[in-house]
């Protein structure tokens, strides 16, 4: 018997769908679809309903924000044209934040060969272009991975595959042409891997209908284990994309990387092959041990939600998906960082990275350095007389990015784009008990976490005080 939280976890299942339809009021029809899109898919409480109705502040602002960053609008807080074009768009009905993404570890097969069996078929088509996006789907995740898929015609298979309508039992009832598509189960026995289709859509080869081998595929990813990709090319995007080019298909490296940090690449690829940074590294000699009591950091910082460490020319990949971290070399992913870095930190609401070393530093974006990188550390108004940065933070509330230099920091505004006049200021005197060096530092859960040599200390900006002292490898599970 499965423990109930768990089945909250994975027995929600994954899919395309547009939102869910809800009253409309003359008065303002945006607001109750807006209000419904974001208590479906990004946790909006259902008490701040009126707060939606009278003005658009508070937490309903926050939560537009964090749904125009997710998916890649231009983060105004506002339901500009574009924001609401998007939320009437066919996507899937799964949150794209919720309260089981805090659950770590997703789970993935404990095996390498998969079975399909594709229990009925859909009127819509012939039987064999049905098989055809079946064998075809497989296909795209098989190329990147060690994963081999065999259909089989009775019996238990690992992914059953059935297309219905309405209550098809299991609790999760399709609605109808035009809203929910399908939706997968994440990889475990039983109901978990399986795939149902609303019969009630009209299903096609082509763009003439909702196309089934991108549907198809797309939930193969989640019965796999992947969740949903902020990437807008890829495939794993929660907002199915009739405009992608079918003669050309391949998943976009965002759905590579996802899916070989599960599985790994395919056997015996070469480096110019289809695997991606995805692997983690050997031990080599002088490679940093994760759980070294001596281990201390480069660089800190956040990037969609996780935490990267930096180490000489390696990094470990902290994710609340996963029950341990990912231990890289910093090249596999970024080709052109250099190793050693100085400092780094995340703007949040621009989605973009920022790492340092020397004079210097880039600009990064997921897997991407940005066009235009490295630049001067001075571009940007630093001061002249600064030089190497040993630390860097950016407060995403107060929109102010610290940099620490030897015992001083200075603070740059991120909305006058300058560095305010009243600094450099000693960094024992505004952060009393961190010390006057850091090596690194960064943001979360509203406090900052200061590094320094093999300790950490956690300070709460609105006390002024250090609030826990612990080792630095502490966020490494040690």
């Amino acid at each position: 018997m499965k423990h109930p939280a768990i089945l909250v976890l994975f027995c929600l299942p994954v899919c395309f769908a547009y939102p869910l339809n809800g009253a409309v009021r003359e008065k303002d029809p945006s607001t109750d679809l807006v209000q419904q899109y974001l208590e479906n898919y990004y946790d909006l409480a259902k008490d701040v309903k009126q707060c939606v109705r009278r003005r658009h502040s508070g937490p309903v602002v926050k939560k537009i924000r964090e749904m125009q960053k997710f998916l890649g609008l231009e983060v105004t807080g506002k339901l500009d044209p574009d924001t609401l074009v998007m939320i009437r768009r066919p996507r899937c009905s799964v949150p794209d934040v919720g309260q089981f993404t805090t659950f770590p570890g997703l789970p993935k097969w404990r095996k390498t060969h998969l079975t399909y069996r594709i229990v009925n078929y859909t009127l819509d088509l012939p039987r064999e272009a049905v098989d055809s996006a079946f064998e075809k789907a497989p296909k795209a995740w098989e190329e990147v991975t060690p994963l081999t898929f065999s259909k089989i015609y009775e019996g238990e298979a690992d992914i059953m595959i059935f297309f219905a309508v309405r209550e098809h039992g299991d609790f999760i009832p399709f609605d109808g042409s035009g809203n929910v598509l399908a939706h997968a189960y994440p990889p475990g026995p039983s109901l978990d891997g399986d795939v149902h289709f609303d019969d009630d859509e009209l299903w096609r080869e082509d763009k003439s209908g909702t196309n089934l081998f991108l549907v198809a595929a797309h939930e193969l990813g989640h019965s796999l284990g992947l969740y949903h990709s902020a990437d807008p090319t890829a495939l794993m995007y929660p907002v199915y994309n009739p405009r992608t080019d079918l003669t050309r298909f391949r998943l976009a490296q965002d759905d590579v990387n996802g899916i070989q940090s599960l599985y790994g690449p395919p056997p015996m690829s070469s480096p110019d092959g289809p695997a991606g940074p995805t692997e983690s590294v050997p031990p080599e000699p002088g490679t940093p041990a994760t759980c070294d009591p001596a281990l201390s950091f480069d660089a800190v910082s956040s990037l969609r939600g996780e935490i990267l460490f930096f180490k000489d020319r390696y990094f470990w990949r902290r994710s609340r998906w996963h029950l341990e971290p990912e231990f890289h070399l910093i090249s596999t992913f970024w080709p052109s960082l250099p190793s050693g870095l100085d400092a780094a930190y995340e703007v949040n609401n621009e989605d973009t990275v920022f790492v340092f070393k020397g004079n210097h530093f880039w600009a990064i974006r997921g897997t991407e350095v940005q066009a235009g990188y490295p630049k001067d550390i001075h571009t940007p108004g630093f001061p002249p007389a600064l030089g190497k940065i040993d630390a860097a933070v950016s407060d995403e509330e107060k929109k102010k990015m610290y940099l620490f230099v030897e015992d001083k920091y200075w603070r740059f505004d991120e909305n006058s784009q300058s560095m305010e006049q009243v600094f450099p200021r000693q960094t024992a005197d505004d952060f009393p008990g961190v010390g006057p060096k850091v090596d690194a530092v960064f943001q979360e859960f509203g406090f900052f976490y200061f590094f320094r040599g093999p300790l950490q200390f956690e300070f709460d900006p609105n006390a002024k005080m250090v609030t826990h002292v612990l080792k630095s490898n502490n966020w490494l599970y040690c």
